[in-house]
């Protein structure tokens, strides 16, 4: 999947494309829906449209956190979707400030040259967000290429929505996430230095920022992971912890995981840690032997949890 991070100056082979367009935060399977639909549409290269940082971000800076999906692991999703193009366009005061009509006519048809473009029932863009599907439908119609609107979908009693997604992984219940966004959800990025406490302790970590997310509930989780990049490179088992850690008094969460039976250097390469289950809250114990004890029953529970999935 090629990435692209502007509208203007793009090379022939870039644009023409059909694509999804919205924020797509966490790929939930509303919004497959959409991209499925797009695929569908036209005889052209997939693309999605998206922009970064989240509109959202820009206009509410001091609101708490809500992403679920920063941009690499969003990117990585789509590409797993078999998007060929992500046009993950800069979200600024510029992008802001155009009109509905002008956005069409700058970005879609001169810019980006799009054959078809495809959005969810509920989509608005432009200035004070004054266009929906029904002005992206006409507008299209006038600027030469097709639109279709894609049906908001559920699952017989909810919609899927970023929102119902959130409330289940704050509360814990990953399954009802994964049910509604069709696959784990995964935090991505790139494995950092820690205090390397866990080697000491007989369980060596990837540790991971997590910050601009919406956290799930704070704990020990099931983990899968996939390692992206080096040598290293494949699929493995796991068990993580994601929170402050307060056996040692840390004061800002992060995502630390263990890989069973690995015994490879991941520093600077990037991983994709799916949180399969939660096991339990995060705790303070009375002593290391006491930690590493549950630490060790841990392992355990995911290994069997893993197992049977």
């Amino acid at each position: 999947m090629r990435i692209h991070h502007d509208w203007k100056g793009l090379s022939p082979e870039a644009r023409g494309a059909t694509v999804a367009m919205g924020n797509f935060d966490g790929v939930h399977l509303g919004h497959r829906s959409v991209i499925d639909a797009a695929r569908a549409a036209a005889d052209a290269p997939l693309g999605v449209i998206t922009f970064e940082p989240h509109p959202r971000q820009v206009f509410v800076p001091d609101a708490p956190a809500f992403r679920l999906m920063n941009a690499e692991s969003r990117a990585n999703r789509l590409a797993r979707l078999g998007v060929e193009h992500l046009y993950q366009l800069p979200f600024d005061a510029l992008l802001a400030g155009l009109t509905p009509e002008d956005f069409v006519r700058e970005v879609l048809a001169e810019g980006l040259g799009v054959r078809h473009v495809t959005v969810g029932a509920d989509f608005c863009f432009g200035r004070k967000r004054s266009g929906n599907a029904q002005t992206l439908t006409q507008l299209g119609h006038d600027f030469g290429f097709g639109v279709t609107v894609a049906p908001l979908i559920g699952d017989g009693r909810n919609e899927y929505s970023s929102t119902a997604i959130r409330e289940a992984l704050a509360e814990g219940r990953m399954r009802d996430a994964e049910r509604m966004l069709g696959h784990w959800h995964r935090i991505d990025g790139e494995v950092l230095h820690g205090d390397k406490r866990g080697r000491d302790l007989g369980y060596p970590t990837a540790n991971m920022a997590v910050n601009g997310l919406h956290l799930p509930r704070l704990g020990i989780y099931a983990v899968l992971i996939d390692v992206l990049t080096g040598p290293e490179r494949g699929s493995y088992a796991g068990v993580a912890s994601l929170g402050v850690r307060p056996m040692f008094d840390g004061q800002v969460p992060n995502l630390e995981t263990h890989i069973f039976d690995f015994r490879g250097d991941l520093y600077g390469e990037h991983v994709s840690v799916a949180l399969v289950e939660y096991l339990r809250p995060e705790m303070k114990f009375d002593s290391l032997d006491a930690l590493i004890a549950q630490m060790d029953r841990d392992s355990a529970q995911a290994r069997e949890i893993l197992a049977a999935r």
